[in-house]
């Protein structure tokens, strides 16, 4: 897709200054008050879920917490996405989601019945149920949190930490969707669409981790396509070059957006990978069978630099030795697993 007027300057400073990339800056810190070495602990922090060794299989552990201003903009969403965010990490993952518990505070009745009627929803649409959890019922504000535990085989496991120097970086995302008309920073593709099809597109990673097709991935959060891949790259103490106008992207005339915007939503089904080239042609096809767009956009670099390129036009985005997202590491070079 032509891109006129979009200069990598100017996405490369959207992206930094985008507060879904900055408020990540925090992490680091407390990761590193927190962690404590344990045995049975593949991976922890940096990726979508921890990793804890469980006879042949592993379980897979995650939380994600809501947004507030998407809470006071529409409470109902807000529950929907809590599961939403929740199934895409264990997905992302390699693994299969098998429940959720949920930490709810509300203050006001009417959203405690909204985001409770959106999770149940969820929960129904991509077959995962909600088993328990705790109950504020009388704090000042409104608050949903939600936990998911998922199982996935050992040598299965999709991480985040394992791009390779020279592998191909993919962007998947289902494009057969809307703006959300109470987020414009969201990209609605799931909830016109039946349990069937969104559990289809759940399950494609599962088999791209079984049959050994990625090096790396996760799922597109509130960063971003951009600020995803830049938190991949970081814990992988990896680099990368992104064409931008090889991004998958719905006519962004025809919904009213500009790419700035674009860079910044949060996809209803959407996923960066890294693989070897040789591998691109089955992922794509594997996406396509489930209704999903997966385009090849750049090449893992040593170097740790994000650079974004369209035409001529160069752009850094990121320095991850001094400016990471997360900021995960220690000072000599390391990161926690």
């Amino acid at each position: 897709m032509e891109l006129n007027g979009v200069s990598t300057a100017k996405i490369a400073s959207v992206v930094r200054e985008y507060e879904g990339v900055r408020r990540k800056h925090a992490i680091g810190e407390m990761v590193k008050a927190v962690r404590i070495d344990s045995p049975g602990v593949l991976a922890s922090f940096g990726e979508d879920a921890a990793v804890i060794e469980h006879g042949d299989e592993v379980l897979l552990l995650a939380a994600d917490g809501i947004w507030s201003r998407l809470m006071e903009a529409d409470p109902y969403w807000a529950g929907y996405c809590a599961v939403l965010v929740n199934i895409h990490d264990i997905a992302a993952m390699g693994g299969r989601p098998v429940a959720m518990v949920d930490v709810f505070s509300i203050s006001d009745s009417g959203i405690q019945k909204q985001v409770i009627a959106g999770m149940h929803d969820a929960s129904i649409q991509f077959g995962v149920p909600i088993v328990g959890g705790h109950l504020h019922p009388d704090t000042p504000y409104s608050v949903i949190d939600v936990a998911i535990l998922g199982t996935a085989q050992k040598d299965s496991v999709i991480y985040s930490h394992t791009a390779r120097e020279g592998d191909c970086v993919i962007v998947a995302v289902d494009l057969n969707g809307r703006v959300h008309p109470s987020c414009i920073l969201n990209w609605d593709s799931v909830t016109m669409k039946t349990a069937a099809e969104v559990r289809s597109q759940v399950k494609v990673l599962e088999g791209l981790g079984r049959d050994r097709l990625v090096t790396a991935g996760k799922d597109i959060s509130n960063p971003g396509v951009i600020g995803t891949l830049g938190m991949l790259l970081e814990v992988s103490g990896k680099g990368a070059t992104v064409a931008l106008d090889r991004l998958p992207m719905p006519d962004l005339a025809e919904h009213h957006m500009t790419f700035e915007q674009w860079v910044r939503i949060y996809p209803g089904m959407g996923f960066v990978l890294t693989a070897p080239h040789r591998n691109v042609p089955e992922i794509s096809r594997r996406f396509e069978e489930v209704g999903m767009t997966a385009c090849p956009v750049g090449t893992v670099t040593h170097d740790r630099l994000l650079r974004l390129v369209l035409g001529n036009d160069t752009s850094q985005v990121f320095n991850f030795d001094k400016n990471g997202i997360m900021r995960l590491f220690s000072d000599d070079g390391s990161c926690p697993h």
